[in-house]
């Protein structure tokens, strides 16, 4: 799968261009600040309807203007198609699959997947667990895209039983006549309402839990495998789920409640859905008290391990991004050996590595079907990505 055409209108600096795109490696050049890394931010859009730089669709928006527009001709095998999504902030997006507007924007998931090696992968080591959940959930997504809608769910449910949970803790501080005359539900109502909230969020949140789990069981050996291609004899690397939902109900495999990665087959969704059930009910208490749910995978981290320490806190900074590479290269075989070969995108991270470590990483991502590169300094790229340069400067796209 590649794309062959990439128009944006209105999206981050541009006003408007047009980027026709071949197979195989393409590198633009361009002074920092000029607006590389917003054409291969579009490609990623495309694959995971989120950025890897900012949060929320805002930024995306060039200044002044109400919405932005991206458009991309895919092609795979001998299929070609045309997607379009049309990014309105405070409002709902809008998706067209071959020129057809009766489509979510959800619905364009799986057209294009993408794998994107970017400065910002560093957190995925040294950042929080939310980062670590994030490249979990897009994963999963790129595999399955139909765990969008379950992610979404997942999302919902939480926020509702959130509500639910802050309206409980007033309820408790100020008592149920205070509570009474303020027109708020009395705390028996708002457990028994929560009971069923409960049951949702944990059918929903064990299927997240087993996709996961199904997940990392797959991207272990590879990562170990990625780490000694990337930093030779200086593994080998593990992934362990961190659960706060087993940790809650004492049965994980250590204290912190890590997982079992023998996964799904051990953990059916059955036995994930009893234990968040008892875990919501071992914390209920706690919960109230502070009007938030306390377990659930939004809670749950993914403990990278370098040889028998975790790499967080303990990896050196080199160390730390052959893990981030590793972990995006262990992506991409992934996505690769199911099918649909991902666009591969290197957005400024030459720039980042030590001479050794680009000559390798790059040997390793040369053959992929499509590899798009972006860097300030040509003579960072290794020769070995030879193929088309673009020149970026002052939101002019041009072919050199």
């Amino acid at each position: 799968m590649h794309v062959t055409h990439l128009s944006l209108a209105d999206f981050r600096s541009y006003a408007r261009v047009e980027v026709p795109l071949d197979p195989g490696v393409t590198v633009f050049v361009g002074a920092n600040g000029q607006g590389k890394t917003n054409l291969v931010e579009a490609v990623g859009y495309l694959a995971t309807l989120a950025s890897h730089r900012v949060s929320s669709d805002a930024p995306l928006v060039r200044m002044g203007a109400e919405r932005a527009v991206i458009r991309a001709a895919v092609t795979q095998g001998e299929r070609s198609q045309l997607i379009e999504l049309e990014l309105n902030p405070g409002k709902a997006n809008r998706a067209r699959i071959n020129r057809s507007s009766q489509v979510r924007p959800r619905d364009v998931l799986g057209i294009v997947r993408s794998v994107m090696f970017a400065p910002e992968d560093l957190a995925l080591v040294k950042g929080d667990p939310g980062e670590r959940r994030r490249f979990l959930d897009e994963l999963i997504t790129a595999r399955s895209p139909r765990m969008a809608g379950v992610r979404s769910d997942y999302d919902r449910v939480l926020k509702q039983r959130n509500t639910l949970l802050k309206s409980a803790a007033m309820a408790r501080r100020h008592g149920a006549r205070a509570a009474g005359a303020s027109g708020t539900k009395t705390g028996g109502a708002d457990l028994s309402t929560l009971d069923v909230w409960d049951q949702h969020l944990a059918r929903v949140g064990a299927e997240l839990l087993a996709q996961r789990l199904d997940l990392i069981a797959a991207l272990q050996p590879l990562a170990d495998k990625a780490y000694e291609q990337l930093a030779p004899g200086g593994g080998p690397v593990s992934l362990e789920y961190r659960s706060s939902s087993s940790s809650a109900v004492g049965d994980g495999a250590g204290d912190a409640g890590d997982m079992d990665l023998g996964a799904v087959s051990a953990h059916g969704r059955e036995e994930l859905y009893a234990q968040l059930m008892g875990a919501f009910a071992e914390v209920r208490k706690q919960e109230i008290e502070r009007g938030v749910t306390l377990v659930g995978p939004h809670r749950d981290d993914l403990v990278l391990r370098l040889g028998p320490m975790p790499a967080k806190g303990y990896a050196s900074h080199g160390e730390s991004w052959s893990y981030a590479l590793a972990l995006r290269l262990a992506s991409y075989d992934l996505l690769r050996a199911e099918g649909n070969e991902p666009v591969l995108v290197l957005d400024d991270v030459f720039a980042e590595l030590d001479v050794r470590r680009r000559e390798r990483l790059a040997e390793l991502v040369a053959p992929g079907e499509q590899v798009l590169v972006t860097a300030a300094v040509e003579d960072d790229v290794p020769r070995v990505l030879a193929g088309t340069r673009y020149s970026v400067a002052a939101g002019e796209v041009e072919r050199v």
